[in-house]
């Protein structure tokens, strides 16, 4: 990540943590996502969600969620690049 896009990032992540610890993060999110990039972060979590319970092959979680296998993919390699730890803490929220 180039140095600007990293700061960029960094602006992103401390208005999110004050968002949502003031009660506002749903607000924020609505203002800077439009709704097909929601959808999106919806599909994503629902593909990591999947993909970590482990239950289905990745085929039949392209049909399950009528997504495509490279998105299916991308989601998996960076499953693969994630500490376990944090991983486990990931399987625990989604459970909920």
């Amino acid at each position: 990540m180039k140095k600007q896009q990293a700061k960029q990032w960094q602006a992103l992540l401390s208005i999110l943590k004050t968002a949502f610890e003031q009660g506002k993060g749903e607000e924020l999110l609505t203002l800077l996502l439009t709704l097909d990039e929601r959808e999106s972060i919806g599909l994503r979590l629902q593909i990591v969600a999947q993909l970590l319970e482990g239950a289905k092959p990745q085929r039949e979680i392209v049909q399950d969620l009528n997504t495509s296998a490279a998105t299916i993919t991308r989601g998996s390699n960076m499953i693969k690049t994630m500490p376990e730890d944090f991983l486990e803490w990931v399987k625990k929220e989604l459970n909920h």
